[in-house]
């Protein structure tokens, strides 16, 4: 068995242990290259509305490129650049910043990407002896993964790993028919991981849309019936934030009664710990302080103001938070009123531009208050759609979860996929055809 292998543990005496040098000496891959630099980086002035995706380090999220955030450069401006153009199905990763994210090339909109410097693409020239959903994959595993951010000298504000360094990394090769086994498994996940996020941002988009419907363009229930006052529903009234929640401003505790081992309670400062929906509890604090209950709305008082998060326990929260809650227990009614109201970020009341807001400006948030009736029927809705959405999230944490814990077994060799009759994901219609 080879020694390198032992030495690392792997198992299986059909894998291969080479560097990214031996891939592009042997014609596997080709050299890798990363984004643009210098003179020839985009400016904010080349972006245009639609063109060719510049894809940055930011872009790249949970195994993929998110396309509907990145900037575009116009053809001209690529005719000018050197190097920096990634196909569909060249295999990401992220080597400054943000070090160690993964995604494959797949906008079919164009022919090629743009990356910025902050990325490097591998592109697989003998896809017999490599595949790149395998080797995406091999990217997220703690082997790789720890060897670059050790390498990359992580935990620096200027943390980075040039090309160079790259090719020492270490890249363990099975058999392709192994690869693609593996990959298939692990693809599995990403997919149904996928579709459980689509159908969260749908049922939250269905939610959201039903209030605009209701409160903002004044089509609820019997409308046609209703009288109106100088475009005002009649019976509705004016009021303020502060006059149907509890609120809570967050207050930090000293520095060092921070810890994450999970001594105390989960400890929030401000949006750096949220989720989609729910905060990551990393953080955790051993004495007491200003605590939020689960189901509370987290609403973030410094810039960027407004954003929203809902606590899923009791947790304590800083100086960046403050927790809502309605008075008549309407919560979901609340969190899709905040999220319309603060769709723009760092505005608040009048349109002026906030960095932070008080307890006196949250409180004061001028508010168009429907009758209480109306105001459940809405929330009643909502509730079942964010139950719902609670159900979808617990179900993409189990799924990634049992995904990490399936993904250095299977790099390793520890868990064989050899003998195993695996059926293609969707997403793999090509590999399954070969």
């Amino acid at each position: 068995m080879n020694k390198r292998l032992r030495q690392i543990g792997i198992v299986n005496d059909s894998y291969e242990l080479l560097t990214v040098a031996d891939l592009i000496k042997l014609k596997i891959i080709e050299k890798p290259l990363d984004g643009n630099h210098g003179e020839i980086h985009p400016k904010g002035e080349d972006f245009v509305d639609f063109g060719v995706p510049f894809i940055m380090a930011s872009d790249i999220k949970d195994g993929r490129v998110d396309y509907s955030g990145c900037k575009y450069i116009s053809e001209k401006q690529t005719s000018e650049l050197r190097k920096g153009f990634a196909k569909n199905g060249d295999v990401l990763v992220t080597h400054k910043a943000s070090i160690g994210r993964t995604a494959i090339v797949d906008y079919q909109q164009h022919p090629y990407v743009m990356l910025t410097p902050q990325v490097t693409y591998y592109r697989i020239l003998n896809p017999k002896k490599l595949n790149n959903r395998y080797l995406r994959h091999y990217f997220d595993s703690d082997i790789f993964q720890k060897t670059l951010q050790i390498w990359a000298g992580a935990g620096s504000t200027r943390a980075y790993l040039g090309i160079t360094g790259q090719h020492k990394l270490p890249v363990i090769i099975p058999s392709i028919e192994t690869q693609k086994k593996i990959a298939a498994i692990l693809s599995a996940y990403d997919d149904l991981i996928e579709n459980n996020k689509r159908r969260i941002a749908l049922l939250e988009k269905m939610a959201e849309e039903i209030y605009r419907e209701w409160f903002v363009r004044f089509r609820f229930p019997g409308y046609q019936a209703a009288e109106f006052e100088k475009g005002i529903p009649k019976g509705w009234m004016q009021g303020s934030l502060g006059g149907i929640t509890n609120m809570l401003m967050g207050q930090s505790p000293k520095s060092e009664f921070y810890n994450d081992s999970g001594n105390g309670l989960p400890f929030h400062q401000g949006v750096g710990s949220y989720g989609d929906r729910f905060p990551k509890n990393e953080t955790f604090c051993s004495v007491d302080g200003r605590t939020a209950k689960g189901g509370d709305i987290l609403f973030s008082v410094r810039a960027p103001v407004g954003r929203l998060n809902i606590a899923n326990t009791i947790m304590i929260i800083g100086r960046g938070l403050a927790a809502l809650s309605h008075k008549k227990e309407f919560n979901s009614y609340l969190f899709y009123l905040l999220k319309v109201a603060f769709s723009n970020e760092d505005i608040i009341g009048n349109g002026s531009i906030f960095n932070s807001v008080g307890k006196d400006e949250l409180n004061g948030f001028k508010l168009l208050m429907p009758p209480n009736t109306l105001v459940k029927e809405f929330d009643q809705k909502a509730s079942e759609i964010d139950k719902q959405i609670s159900l979808l999230i617990l179900s993409v944490e189990n799924l990634t979860q049992t995904k990490q814990v399936l993904l250095p077994r299977l790099i390793s060799g520890k868990l064989s996929v050899e003998d195993l009759d695996i059926q293609f994901p969707p997403s793999m219609q090509e590999d399954r055809a070969a």
